[in-house]
This record gives C-alpha cells, sequence and structure tokens, in this order.
C-alpha cells in the first residue's frame, strides 16, 4: 500500500473513525485564540486538577493544565458518535467544516497509511485502488 494516495472524499474514514478521538491541547490554542466556539463546544477537556470541562470552558491559561482532550461532544457534553463538521457537498462529496483548523488527529490520519489493515473496515475508496 502507497504511503502517498489521494482522498477520493467518500467520508468512509471520518463517519467511522472522527469521533471519539483524543485530542491534542495544542489543537485548542487557535480555536481560542481565534473564539471559535462553534468548534470549542464539541470538545472534553480533562484538567490536572481532576476538572472535566466543555471547550467553551476554557482559555489559553488552561492548556499548560490540560491532561486529556477528547473530540467530540455535544453543547451538552454528551459524546456524539460522529462528527459534527463532516459535510456533504451537493455531488455527495465528504468534506470537513473545519478543513483549516482541523485537529492534529484528522489532518495526520490516512487510512492508507493503516499498518494493520483497519482501511479494510473503512471501506475506503481510495484504499481499494491501492491494496495489494
Amino acid at each position: 500500500m502507497s504511503r502517498e494516495q489521494i482522498c477520493r472524499q467518500c467520508g468512509h474514514c471520518c463517519e467511522r473513525w472522527g469521533w471519539g478521538q483524543e485530542g491534542s491541547p495544542e489543537d485548542l490554542r487557535p480555536w481560542i485564540e481565534q473564539n471559535r466556539e462553534d468548534i470549542l463546544q464539541h470538545v472534553t477537556v480533562f484538567l490536572e486538577n481532576g476538572k472535566k470541562t466543555g471547550g467553551t470552558g476554557i482559555s489559553a491559561g488552561d492548556i499548560p493544565h490540560i491532561m486529556k482532550v477528547r473530540y467530540w461532544q455535544d453543547p451538552s457534553g454528551r459524546p456524539l458518535r460522529h462528527c459534527p463538521f463532516l459535510g456533504r457537498s451537493t455531488e455527495g462529496k465528504a468534506f470537513c467544516k473545519i478543513h483549516d483548523v482541523r485537529p492534529a488527529v484528522c489532518r495526520e490520519y490516512a487510512p492508507w497509511n493503516c499498518d494493520d489493515g483497519e482501511y479494510n473496515s473503512v471501506k475506503c475508496l481510495a484504499c481499494r485502488e491501492k491494496m495489494p
């Protein structure tokens, strides 16, 4: 399987793994600085003092004290079983509504780079083209 591949925008990977992911405190910095409450409302943050809060309840000063970040939740704090930022064009192509500021886990994920065959369960169209 090639390490390089062009995404076909099927959306299968975001549908399957676009939720319940651990994030990085540094992902939050641009969202806080840009006042992106539309994104922060979907984040759960666990602080070193044991406090659990939504992303809208933190500031840049809290970032060094974050122990864990989880994606994605609804605004009331309940975990979501889908990515709230996965959109579909009129042609059915998947796209990320926050592509320019998406978290590292999304930027770095490519199902065709999975070494354990995960791409088989994603049913990624691009992966099928490159399967041995």
